[in-house]
């Protein structure tokens, strides 16, 4: 179930499969935080993600997590690319294209990403542990992906180089939202593409 609420930039999706159950609000120009997964460090990713996006959030998911995180972490990241792509509507007027650099401790991660409508996700990011609490190291490049493809997203992503999972990890996700953060901006009334539609 698919819901626009009154603000253009805000939207909400929910999504219940037998594996999943997610329901998320977002607001592209702020609002509050909140984010309750089951899984405490994806929570603490999210919020910064939204945090450094400057983005209004809840989101909710039940999963079944004594299978393991794969199916919750996934399946929020295709929730939360509909409801990305619920909110930004016909795209007209955003600056479309967004970048950052963030350090974490020894790590440093990029993210380059283009609101294009053409969605792919190029990452590079070896994790050189496999837990970070109880959350899987891999399962960020799962999270990206759906978020990618779900959002209408071209997303690069690389760590440049460092040694601990929970710092490149951290990393990856708040370069995403300081480069949303931009890419959402409004800054025109157009559409940002030669082509006129995006």
């Amino acid at each position: 179930m698919n819901v626009p609420v009154s603000e253009p930039r805000t939207f909400t999706v929910s999504r219940q499969t037998k594996e999943t159950q997610i329901e998320v609000n977002l607001n592209l120009d702020g609002g509050e935080v909140s984010v309750s997964t089951g899984i405490g460090f994806f929570d603490h990713m999210l919020t910064a993600l939204a945090f450094y996006a400057g983005f209004g959030l809840q989101l909710t998911a039940k999963g079944d997590l004594e299978v393991d995180g794969h199916h919750t972490v996934e399946d929020t990241g295709i929730v939360l690319g509909d409801a990305l792509k619920g909110a930004l509507g016909d795209r007209k007027g955003i600056r479309r294209y967004g970048t950052a650099f963030v350090p974490m401790d020894e790590a440093l991660c990029r993210t380059v990403l283009d609101l294009s409508n053409r969605p792919i996700l190029v990452f590079d990011a070896e994790m050189p542990q496999p837990m970070i609490g109880a959350y899987d190291s891999c399962l960020t490049k799962e999270f990206m992906r759906a978020f990618a493809v779900h959002g209408g997203i071209t997303l690069h992503q690389s760590c440049l180089y460092g040694e601990n999972a929970h710092h490149i990890t951290e990393a990856l996700f708040k370069s995403l939202g300081m480069a949303l953060k931009e890419a959402v901006q409004i800054t025109g009334s157009a559409v940002p593409s030669t082509k006129g539609a995006i």
